[in-house]
């Protein structure tokens, strides 16, 4: 939405392409990524930094990770492109205090609260027919859950009374598939 907002590509950065085990390469293709940023203006997400930018005290630290930090940290503080480079992480407690410093904006999303998780479901739901749902309970359980999880168990109840010919998204459907979330968020 960001990169949209702006007409500006997108470039996700995976991680899972970036960080090798060989000693060395994981900060050469990391520079490979910010010499693209410098030619290519763009959004440029870092998707899940802590794999990258995880805390350099930390008692499982690896020597070799340590030391693609400090090249992530040394690369952010040399950047002068035109360029837009976002960071996200669902785990902020495991990024290195020094990464924060790299960037101009620390934005936020809370779990939502019991009316913004009517709201997100009740939007969701705006061109389906739903009957009379017992909102308590759904509340209850999608406590906890992330607007996104919220919207794609939403999504399958929807698809789920549709597809199955039950005319109306029930509470019981949507209760299953908001608990199926919670099960997939832990495995």
């Amino acid at each position: 939405m960001l990169a949209g907002e702006l007409r500006l590509p997108l470039f996700v950065i995976r991680l899972d392409g970036l960080i090798t085990k060989f000693m060395g390469e994981t900060a050469a293709k990391l520079r490979l990524v910010f010499e693209a940023l410098s030619e290519t203006r763009g959004v440029y997400l870092f998707d899940e930094v802590d794999a990258l930018a995880g805390e350099r005290a930390a008692a499982n630290d690896v020597g070799e990770i340590r030391r693609v930090l400090n090249s992530y940290l040394q690369f952010l503080e040399l950047d002068d492109s035109d360029s837009l480079i976002v960071a996200a992480t669902n785990h902020p407690q495991l990024l290195d205090r020094a990464v924060f410093r790299r960037f101009d904006s620390l934005i936020e999303y809370p779990l939502p609260n019991d009316e913004v998780i009517r709201t997100v479901i009740r939007n969701r739901l705006a061109g389906v027919s739903t009957g009379r749902l017992t909102w308590p309970k759904i509340v209850e359980a999608a406590s906890g859950l992330s607007h996104d999880e919220i919207t794609a168990a939403t999504e399958v109840a929807a698809k789920e009374a549709i597809l199955g010919d039950q005319g109306q998204v029930s509470t019981a459907t949507l209760i299953d598939a908001l608990l199926g979330r919670r099960v997939d968020a832990m495995t």
